[in-house]
């Protein structure tokens, strides 16, 4: 699912791997046995929003926060932890869509009685609308798969300028109809991202809509004074009889931004006052993990589960040093991802990567076509840079201080030398994604955004896909004509077995030409409150907390 924004964390670890999900379902972490309606849910964050934009909005937990608070989408991921949590339901469409013409047309059907914040009704030309902004290069770094999937959308620009898009086509106020370049079997998942969220065209606003979104969800803003806090309200128009998956428990919710990790992770530990009914918006330090594990009380207010996202360290390929494929293999040689475990929690919270696909998506099985030793092989990264010393940068979120510093000492032992820049974690994807000021080196992580190969390699590897301005998920500026081909001819597969089969040796054959560089694999841990209920990571969105049924404890 898209890239995610997420601070790794470092230290002691043991035992942190029974906190969460993994092979059976996690069980929501509550501080009482029955949800109830009322209170307020504080969210403690270290960031601003980058985007709630929903032509925008294309990371964690961002995505989570706009698509379970904010805003509805055609269908939904079910409110579920385990494996519930990847089956899709009806969400504003009446059902999960009509394929026609062999999957090539896809037909949905409104709810009645969806409504917007102020009552009037959603509309399918709403969705139709913002789906026509996620191709308007002035609100860059959305999901891409309505250009990718949509006929005649090669040259469109979006509806900014009055031009609309011929298939689409809204033939009254609650139906909608997708006409697809090529059959896509996975049309009812692709319409759960927030691109397929409605937008009245009265409302445009264009990069301002981000500062307030119109609400078709439970809640709307009240107040937003971004970096510093953003207040919830319900949305009274919001009806529950039409939507199976939100509860909107809390009255009001309520973000605190701008704090140090350090500091949220110390309250929450706390647990008292009002952030008893707290949760943390980003991931535990290393620092206040090693304070929670020996604390039962504590521990079992950490959320654990599996996130499903590969973490890399990705190149600049369309400039020196790193557009020569035999640069790139001397970093992945070079780089010691058993120190890049240590410094991302141990073994007990990340695994060592060592293809881009998880192994949940590779049939179970981890790929290793390297069969690198864990620390690397320094020998064989000195003879690919021959005899050649590098001297590079490398782009890390400001939270991610020792990882960096992992890579950094494992790579000088090859004479590749990194200089650290660190960037804030609410700029740091608009930073890599502008593709004149790319740089050399920066970390990187994607998650599928629902369990197919589709939703990974095509978005990290497809070079047709690259775009000047918020450019996401090939942000390596990666282009290949023999990998573009096998995509199209695997996205052309109707036996979808056959498909993933090829998706996997597909990630082999773009492992060798290393355009980035995996490391991890890990899961997600989070803090909550001792009052905060119904909390569980939600394994289709990186292990993030699904605010579609958080709720707090009422005394």
């Amino acid at each position: 699912m898209s890239k995610r924004t997420s601070l790794l964390v470092a230290g002691l670890l043991l035992g942190v791997a029974a906190c969460g999900g993994g092979g059976q379902a996690a069980e929501p972490k509550s501080g009482s046995d029955t949800p109830a309606k009322g209170g307020t849910l504080t969210i403690l964050s270290n960031q601003d929003f980058s985007h709630l934009d929903p032509t925008r909005n294309w990371t964690m937990p961002q995505m989570d926060f706009g698509i379970r608070l904010l805003y509805r989408t055609l269908t939904t991921f079910k409110a579920e932890p385990g494996a519930k949590a990847s089956e899709i339901v009806p969400d504003l469409a009446t059902d999960l869509g009509t394929p026609t013409e062999g999957g090539k047309v896809w037909t949905f059907t409104l709810k009645d009685g969806v409504k917007y914040e102020d009552g009037t009704p959603v509309k399918a030309q709403d969705i139709k609308y913002n789906v026509e902004r996620s191709f308007a290069p002035e609100l860059p770094g959305g999901p891409n798969y309505a250009q990718l999937y949509l006929a005649g959308g090669e040259d469109y620009k979006g509806p900014l300028k009055g031009k609309h898009l011929d298939s689409i086509q809204t033939p009254d106020d609650k139906t909608i109809v997708f006409t697809l370049k090529r059959p896509v079997a996975e049309f009812s998942y692709t319409v759960t991202l927030p691109t397929f969220a409605p937008v009245p065209e009265s409302k445009e606003a264009g990069a301002q809509y981000d500062n307030r979104p119109f609400s078709s969800g439970p809640y709307k803003i009240e107040i937003y004074d971004r970096g510093k806090e953003m207040v919830l309200v319900r949305n009274e128009h919001w009806d529950p009889a039409t939507d199976t998956v939100r509860k909107a428990y809390p009255d009001r919710i309520v973000v605190k931004q701008g704090l140090r990790q350090t500091v949220i992770d110390d309250r929450l530990i706390d647990s008292r006052g009002e952030d008893s009914a707290a949760i943390s918006y980003s991931d535990a330090s290393a620092a206040s993990l090693a304070k929670v594990l020996p604390k039962p009380e504590v521990k079992a207010r950490l959320v654990s589960e599996i996130s499903g996202c590969t973490d890399m360290l990705g190149f600049n390929t369309s400039k020196a040093p790193f557009d020569d494929p035999k640069m790139r293999q001397a970093v992945h040689f070079a780089l010691d991802k058993q120190a890049m475990q240590t410094a991302g929690g141990g073994p007990g919270m990340t695994e060592i990567a060592t293809s881009y696909l998880p192994p949940a998506m590779s049939g179970g099985q981890k790929q290793d076509v390297y069969q690198l030793p864990p620390n690397g092989d320094v020998e064989k990264a000195k003879a690919l840079l021959g005899g050649k010393t590098l001297d590079v940068g490398l782009t890390i979120s400001t939270g991610d201080k020792a990882l960096g510093e992992a890579a950094q000492a494992s790579l000088k032992r090859a004479g590749i030398n990194l200089t650290l820049n660190p960037v804030d974690p609410s700029v740091f994807y608009d930073t890599i994604g502008d593709t004149a000021k790319t740089p050399d080196m920066f970390t990187y992580g994607w998650c599928p955004d629902y369990p197919s190969g589709a939703t990974f390699l095509p978005l990290l590897f497809d070079g047709r896909t690259i775009v000047e301005k918020g450019n996401s998920g090939n942000v390596w500026q990666f282009k290949d004509d023999a990998v573009q081909k096998r995509i199209d001819e695997i996205q052309a597969m109707t036996d979808t077995a056959a498909a993933q089969q090829a998706w996997i040796d597909l990630d082999k054959q773009v492992m060798q030409l290393s355009p980035a560089v995996p490391f991890s694999w890990d899961r997600k841990p989070l803090l909550i409150g001792k009052d905060v209920t119904g909390a569980f990571g939600h394994p289709v969105w990186s292990g993030q907390l699904d605010f579609a049924v958080l709720g707090v404890t009422q005394k």
